[in-house]
């Protein structure tokens, strides 16, 4: 099957079904909601106005001419194309997400699939063009004859993305509805790929895509986003939509990212939250950022310090708290004081009635929650932790700070 780029079919002829010229290419058009690739209508340009050239009365593409199975007559006129996806309006010189390679790349042309079906001609999108190739394409078409342009071309090696790996970026949300765009391609990326692809976006865009991106992927994305660019991205949402991606975060990123927003916005988001999370990171809030407990998580697996490996295993079933903090189950005495610390590990090759007490860590390794973030870093290196407890006055457990913890908190140094 051949392939034509949308550089070289615009202003292409267009003939009757006498093979008389009616008309000039002057936009491809594709309705996603009916096929998400094949072409719907070309737009034509003729004397009596533009006019939309359907799909199924494309006849055939022959010594650079376009040829329609019908008069220009009775095809309807080109109404402002709302509901289509245009090619040329919506795709070239415009940003794109490749998911595939994980960046934002600038569209330079597009490629067309033409598939013949007896005397029907049937195009499709291909891929899109991001590199040189489809720029010197649209850069000499007319300066030079177009057999020579096409062997300059042909020389040039091809980058182009596949259709399938392709996400839009649109920020009309009126438009993202009709033309059915989603970023379902994005949300399968790691949520630190998808906050390299989010900063490198203009405010609109970023915006357009925080939108649609599920709750939960968007908390996870925007915990991967530098601090400074995760305010300007919450304020440009409206509160409700905040307050739905501020509950899915863990509370401790939660509480950071509305300490840094002003106080207006930070209560409106706090207001629209869900009352249990609303507390929860109120609570994280009263903490000064650069302790101990400004930096944990309320999140973590605890239990009373009778409970045995079969109790742990049921409560690991149950649990629905972020992965960072499943190392470690932690042991309860009366009023919640601290009384030990099991490694998930010891838990996997035990026995199911042995108890947690006997799998406990020594020595029992905690941090007050006044603590600053120099002692806390300490802790975690000298003894090689991956969860640390904090605790207050009287021994209570109030949280826990993870190693990705001190790793955020470290790279802020840097």
């Amino acid at each position: 099957m051949a392939t034509i780029a949308l550089s070289e079919l615009l202003g292409t002829a267009v003939l009757d079904p006498e093979g008389r010229r009616c008309g000039r290419v002057r936009e491809i058009a594709i309705s996603p909601q009916e096929h998400p690739t094949r072409v719907s209508g070309v737009i034509v340009k003729t004397d009596e106005g533009e006019r939309v050239l359907p799909h199924r009365l494309l006849q055939g593409l022959e010594k650079q001419a376009l040829r329609a199975s019908s008069p220009a007559g009775e095809w309807q006129a080109f109404s402002g194309g709302e509901g289509f996806l245009l090619l040329s309006r919506d795709l070239l010189d415009q940003q794109i997400i490749d998911v595939h390679g994980r960046k934002v790349v600038r569209v330079n042309d597009v490629d067309l699939l033409e598939e013949r079906h007896n005397a029907h001609l049937e195009l499709k999108l291909a891929s899109v063009d991001v590199g040189a190739r489809g720029a010197v394409r649209r850069l000499l078409k007319g300066l030079v004859p177009a057999g020579a342009l096409r062997a300059l071309v042909n020389k040039i090696p091809p980058r182009v993305i596949p259709w399938e790996f392709v996400d839009l970026i649109e920020t009309d949300p009126a438009r993202r509805v009709k033309l059915k765009i989603e970023h379902e391609l994005l949300a399968k990326l790691h949520p630190a790929d998808i906050a390299d692809i989010v900063e490198e976006l203009a405010p609109a865009e970023r915006e357009a895509v925080f939108e649609t991106l599920d709750e939960e992927v968007a908390a996870e994305a925007l915990e991967e986003v530098d601090p400074k660019l995760q305010v300007k991205i919450l304020e440009s949402l409206d509160s409700d939509r905040a307050a739905d991606i501020v509950e899915a975060m863990d509370p401790d990123a939660a509480a950071d990212v509305l300490g840094d927003l002003p106080k207006e916005t930070s209560e409106e988001i706090l207001e629209e939250m869900q009352p249990a999370e609303r507390e929860e990171v109120a609570e994280l809030l009263e903490f000064k950022e650069d302790t101990a407990a400004g930096r944990m998580t309320t999140e973590y697996l605890a239990m009373g310090v009778d409970a045995t490996v079969r109790d742990a295993v049921e409560t690991l079933r149950q649990f629905e708290g972020g992965i960072e903090t499943l190392s470690t189950i932690f042991l309860l005495g009366p009023d919640a004081k601290l009384m030990g610390a099991v490694p998930l590990a010891n838990i996997v090759i035990a026995s199911s009635d042995t108890p947690l007490q006997k799998l406990a860590l020594e020595p029992l390794i905690s941090a007050h929650a006044g603590a600053n973030e120099k002692a806390v870093a300490e802790l975690f290196d000298k003894y090689n932790l991956l969860t640390l407890p904090v605790v207050d006055d009287e021994g209570r457990m109030t949280g826990v700070i993870t190693a990705d913890d001190v790793i955020s908190l470290l790279r802020s140094k840097l």
